[in-house]
């Protein structure tokens, strides 16, 4: 059984932890307002418009739907969104989990080339021996629609030079502080509408056709992309401060019961020193 000292000992390093996890619980519930604001500000735009997106595509011909082109799938790019740093729960390993389950069944008999974005999906990369062909570790240092622009024409070029068939984006959707969801969501090539909706419609283009190509099109798969940086964005603060709540509970708890070890043990340490001082005096006495 430890002794005193080393109990003691143990309640100063809990409470120590307790108040790190606790101001890191503080600080992502502060971080998650400013993150949640960003994407239920974003989500509704960035739906619509990819509904027009998708809508608009099926109205070209041609070169004009080239980010359309359904092509037999031979080549993939996933791109994995991770953050930067870790304590926050299963975040991370659950991106890292899907790419791999893409890579060993949806895809298995593809060349499948990756894209991280953050160090932790890097890292998992890396440990399943299929390192990432890029690393897009600084977008976190300062998350922007431009930093989101510059991945974006890049993915859109690499599919119209046909490097890739299809582009496949692996983040969490941010529900609420204590859920995230697992997304594997098409990038590229863009999804068609479903159902009547794609043979009956006409479309009149203002001003024209390829004035939609050259901004809209591309403009909405830059949101797109964005989207899901910003609802991976929330999700990590709110995983993290889930997973920090979590852990100063269970510190609270840990030292609470170390405390009543402490005491047990100090009361019967008292009790035995008490004992040995009677039994000394009632030798000297007899």
């Amino acid at each position: 059984m430890a002794n005193l000292k080393e109990i003691r000992a143990r309640i100063t390093s809990v409470s120590s932890t307790m108040q790190i996890t606790s101001a890191m619980k503080m600080v992502s519930a502060a971080k998650l307002k400013r993150a949640t604001d960003a994407i239920l500000q974003m989500r509704p735009y960035a739906e619509k418009l990819t509904e027009i997106l998708g809508n608009v595509s099926s109205s070209l011909d041609g070169d004009e739907g080239a980010f359309a082109a359904q092509r037999e799938v031979k080549n993939v790019l996933i791109v994995g969104i991770s953050s930067n740093r870790g304590l926050c729960g299963a975040f991370n390993s659950n991106v890292g989990k899907k790419v791999k389950s893409l890579t060993e069944n949806e895809y298995a008999g593809a060349n499948i080339t990756y894209l991280s974005i953050g160090k932790k999906i890097q890292d998992y990369l890396k440990r399943m021996e299929v390192p990432a062909t890029n690393a897009r570790n600084d977008v976190w240092d300062n998350l922007s629609f431009d930093v989101a622009s510059d991945i974006a024409e890049e993915i859109m070029s690499d599919f119209k030079a046909e490097k890739y068939d299809k582009v496949v984006l692996v983040y969490n959707q941010f529900k609420n502080a204590a859920t995230q969801m697992v997304m594997a969501e098409d990038f590229l090539p863009i999804a068609m509408p479903e159902g009547e909706q794609a043979s009956s419609t006409e479309y009149i283009f203002e001003p024209n056709k390829e004035r939609i190509l050259t901004d809209i099109i591309p403009l909405s798969l830059k949101t797109q992309l964005f989207k899901a940086l910003l609802d991976s964005n929330a999700s990590e603060h709110g995983a993290r401060m889930t997973a920090m709540h979590k852990a100063t509970d269970n510190a609270t708890e840990l030292r609470k019961e170390l405390r009543l070890t402490y005491n047990k043990l100090r009361q019967a340490s008292i009790t035995t020193e008490i004992l040995e001082i009677v039994s000394g005096a009632n030798a000297l006495d007899s």
